[in-house]
This record gives C-alpha cells, structure tokens and sequence, in this order.
C-alpha cells in the first residue's frame, strides 16, 4: 500500500523575523540610548514614574515599555497601571552601566553609527564603497574619521572593548601565556586584551600598542586596573613602523579592517617582530571555510564594507596562506565566545 508523503508547506516566519527585525533592533537600541536599563538597575518602577524618569510622551510609553517585556528585555510583576517594570538577570548583567559586564557601548554605537550607515548598504554593494564618516573627508582613511572627535573615539573604544571582552577572556584562559614572557597587542585600543591577559597571567608583560590619540585612554585604563608596573601603553602606528618585539604578537579585530596588501603586510610585520618559537594571534569572526555557517563573519564583512574602503572578514584557509607566504610554519584556530575564533600562527614552533 502506497502511503502518501505530506510535505512541509513553506514558511514565511523566518523571513519576516529576518525582515522586520529593525523593530525590534531600534526598541532595544533606543531603550540604551534613553538608559531604561540604568534607571532600573535601582530598583523596579511603575510604568508612570518610569515614563516621567525617561521624559517619554504618554502616546507611546506603554507600547514601548511592554515591547520591551514582550521582547524579555524587562519584566513585569503584574498587569495594568501599578505594574512594576524591573531588568531582566540577562539586562541586569548587560546593559546596566554600573555592572562589570556592561555591552552597552556597542549597542550604543550601533544606534549612533551603524544603525543608520547599514540602510546605505544597497549603495554599497552598487559601489563597493563605505558609507561612513570615511566617505564624507574623502581621503579614505577611516581611523582619521573616527579619532577627529574625542567624543566619538571614546564610544568607539568603549564599543571595541565590550564587544570583545568575552572573547579576550576566553583567549586569556584557552592559550597558554604563561610559556611566554612579552606579548604586544598592536591595535591595542584602549588595552582591554592586555588587561585581560594580565590579569591571568601573572608573570606576563604586556605592551598596547596605537596610535596617539588612544595611547593616553589606554593609560588612564590600565592604571585604574591596577597594571601600570605589567602593562605599557606605547604610541606608534603600525602601518608605518615596525611592530615593537615581543613573544606573542596579538591582534584584535585589526586584519578585517584592511584590503588584502595591508593584511599580508601586517602579517609580514607581526613574523618580523617575533622569535623563533613565537606566536602570531588574530581575535576575529572567522569564516568557515566553506562560507555556509558563521553568518556573523559574513555580515562582519559586510560592515566592513560600510565601515572601511577595503576590509573584508575572512576564513582560516585564507589566514593560513598569508601566514605560510610570511614564512610561518604552522596554524591553528580555537574558538572563542560566540561566533568569534583566534587563529594563531607559529614561527618555527
């Protein structure tokens, strides 16, 4: 007896999640932006001394504050007018300023920034040139475009080191450090790696190394943590300067801000500095090989492409060639928090 094969019928759910999801993006966004998750990290308040708190119009704070419950960025102990609204455990930990695993800076540069250069990105793809600050100087250089204004440079790296902190932890604890005694972050931004590496590993001694404008931040950070005696802040600027000499040579979402000759250079200089038996580490969202899984990178990519006029993300079997033709003799990758991995390459291991 033949039996008959039922077919699943299409559905548009994901289609419309994938579409739609700016909704849902810019409450969150704009919940940063008006510090929601701030204000609560004192306590639970009613929707009326909540809304007054944000200086909301009455029209759409009720729909904006359960959106946010909805979403499961807020709870909410009961229903109508004397409700309490208080974080989430997840919101709390996150997107409370006060808490040591604070990501805000990011998302509040994705609402300041990328929130709006990323609804240019049919231009971009038209022209394949970046829609951001860089586009309007004109000159192409896209780290000049952020560092002109200190506001903006300090949400950048504020931005830089949230996002990556996880994956700076887990890199502090997954290599063994302790084999090595100088490590230089060149791109070290405001030395969030560097701190996280001290920290575990207590006879490590690290150097930050960038340009000028973030050298004094970085200072004014490592000696708040403490590590002013293990960690140096040096001023430099590693397109046109040699890479100061160290055992291990980290970079922390650097290679995917440049084209193809700037990378392989970078690389060229990370295996000049090193000795024989050292390390070169790349912290970023690396794409699988095959380019089917870790839609992250890809959409990294794009940002890129947004962002710079010539970075691009890229897999490990592309990290590997340009660390081989530099004259490194091995590679591995291990995998960090989230979508993000560090791929590592050996001189003479």
């Amino acid at each position: 007896m033949e039996t008959t094969r039922l077919e699943t019928p299409p559905d548009p759910s994901k289609i419309m999640q994938i579409g739609m999801g700016f909704f849902a993006s810019k409450t969150l966004l704009s919940a940063v932006e008006l510090g929601v998750f701030e204000i609560l990290g004192a306590g639970p308040l009613t929707g009326q001394t909540l809304r007054n708190r944000l200086g909301l119009h009455e029209r759409g704070a009720a729909d904006f504050l359960d959106a946010l419950v909805a979403l499961g960025l807020l709870r909410r102990d009961r229903d109508g007018p004397g409700a309490h609204y208080a974080n989430t455990p997840d919101t709390a930990a996150f997107l409370d300023p006060a808490s040591p695993l604070y990501l805000g800076g990011i998302l509040k540069m994705a609402n300041n920034r990328l929130y709006r250069q990323w609804s240019s990105l049919t231009e971009a793809l038209h022209t394949g040139r970046p829609q951001s600050e860089v586009t309007q100087r004109g000159d192409g250089d896209t780290f000049a475009a952020l560092y002109a204004d200190p506001r903006r440079l300090a949400e950048f790296l504020e931005a830089m080191a949230a996002v990556q902190q996880a994956n700076f932890i887990a890199l502090a604890d997954r290599f063994d450090f302790d084999r090595f005694t100088t490590i230089c972050d060149a791109g070290g931004a405001s030395g969030a790696l560097s701190i996280a590496i001290a920290r575990r590993h207590i006879s490590a001694t690290c150097i930050s190394y960038d340009l000028p404008a973030v050298t004094d931040l970085a200072r004014k950070r490592i000696a708040a943590a403490g590590l002013g005696e293990r960690i140096t802040a040096r001023s430099g600027n590693f397109l046109t300067e040699d890479l100061p000499h160290a055992d291990v040579i980290t970079m922390g979402n650097i290679l995917h801000d440049w084209g193809t000759e700037i990378k392989e250079q970078l690389i060229r200089k990370a295996y000049a500095a090193l000795p024989e038996g050292g390390a070169f580490i790349a912290i970023e969202n690396i794409i699988d090989d095959a380019r089917r899984q870790n839609a992250a990178g890809l959409l990294m990519s794009l940002n890129m492409l947004i962002e710079t006029p010539e970075g691009y993300d890229y897999t490990f079997a592309q990290f590997n060639g340009w660390c081989r033709s530099a004259g490194f003799t091995s590679t591995e990758i291990i995998p960090l928090a989230g979508s993000a991995s560090a791929a590592i390459a050996w001189k003479s291991r």
